[in-house]
């Protein structure tokens, strides 16, 4: 699952994500060999607790999203996104297990995509698309080795290795 969400991430436009839980090398392993063939700098890192970091860049004036499915429905939040994401540095904060009370207090706002059970990994990428407005989808990764080229049927890869 945290594969998954830093390559939804990565791909939508995050510059970089701190996991905590359980370390593990070949998950930053596996993110810089992405990195290496599909270009771009995104960085994975791992911190053992979650509260000093958020404190961090709380004191850094960062707009501080949770996401969970007791959160306002990010249609209803979707301008208000925009705003910050032009004005502040934004950092959103998914969770895979039961998520302590107290994280509740360390975020400015909490966003849900239903009020329902829902992936972190879907819940991610809407909220970053809904932030880029698509815009993401059409980003160019720099020092790229392998490039899709769209079809309509079949496929198509550049390789520059």
């Amino acid at each position: 699952m945290t594969t998954h969400c830093a390559l939804i991430a990565r791909a939508f436009g995050a510059s970089e994500m701190y996991y905590c839980g359980n370390e593990d090398d070949k998950l930053i392993s596996t993110i810089n060999k992405i990195n290496n063939s599909w270009g771009g700098e995104f960085t994975l890192r791992y911190v053992s607790k979650w509260r000093p970091l958020l404190k961090k860049y709380k004191k850094e004036n960062y707009f501080v999203i949770l996401c969970t499915m007791y959160g306002e429905n990010i249609p209803n939040l979707e301008s208000q996104l925009r705003k910050k994401f032009k004005t502040s540095n934004i950092l959103i904060v998914i969770g895979s297990e039961k998520i302590p009370s107290e994280l509740f207090d360390f975020t400015d706002i909490n966003i849900a995509i239903s009020n329902q059970p829902h992936s972190e990994v879907a819940a991610l990428a809407i909220i970053l698309d809904r932030i880029y407005g698509g815009k993401q989808l059409k980003f160019n990764f720099k020092n790229s080795k392998i490039d899709i080229i769209p079809k309509k049927k079949g496929k198509k890869a550049v390789y520059s290795l």
